[in-house]
């Protein structure tokens, strides 16, 4: 019972330590705001008046429309300059983690539209054969039974041999190339 208490008044006492991780500044209508994330890029470094003690999480940036005058007017100081990132180029800080799992992924999909193609071409090898097999039936003549809805047997007169005939060429045709 006394170690239940103890553990408890201790998480109490603990509690206030995650509000020292806390910015603090004033925004443009003069009115202090206190919030775990860094102010937005539009406050002033002069107003932001508490940050937390780890590394400040905050990124300068300048306009390009401000680097673009300088450069104008001083040519030395904008070849000493940082210059922009280009768009669409990749940063150097490229995660080669992300890199290589996009590179997986792409050719995991190469390999499945692989198999899938090779997949297809079995399955039109194999409805060739069967095609043609069914047609050397067909013509060679002899009697060809079916089996109807109700389940009886019946004998292929020669109008129904020569549409089948037909329909398997058009498989052969389609399949077979």
């Amino acid at each position: 019972m006394k170690l239940a208490s103890l553990l408890l008044i201790g998480s109490v006492l603990l509690l206030p330590l995650g509000a020292h991780a806390q910015w603090q500044w004033i925004d443009k209508d003069n009115k202090k705001v206190f919030s775990d994330q860094a102010p937005p890029p539009d406050v002033p470094e002069k107003n932001i008046l508490r940050r937390p003690t780890g590394p400040s999480k905050r990124v300068n940036v300048t306009p390009p429309a401000a680097a673009g005058d300088a450069a104008a007017a001083d040519p030395a100081a904008a070849a000493a300059a940082p210059r922009a990132p280009v768009p669409g180029a990749k940063p150097a800080g490229v995660d080669k983690e992300l890199e290589e799992k996009t590179r997986k992924a792409e050719e995991a999909e190469k390999a499945r539209q692989a198999a899938e193609t090779q997949k297809q071409a079995q399955a039109k090898a194999d409805n060739c054969n069967r095609a043609r097999q069914a047609k050397a039936t067909m013509d060679s003549g002899i009697r060809v039974a079916r089996v109807n809805a109700n389940g009886e047997r019946e004998i292929i007169d020669d109008s129904a041999r020569a549409s089948e005939q037909r329909r398997l060429q058009g498989v052969i045709d389609a399949d077979c190339k």
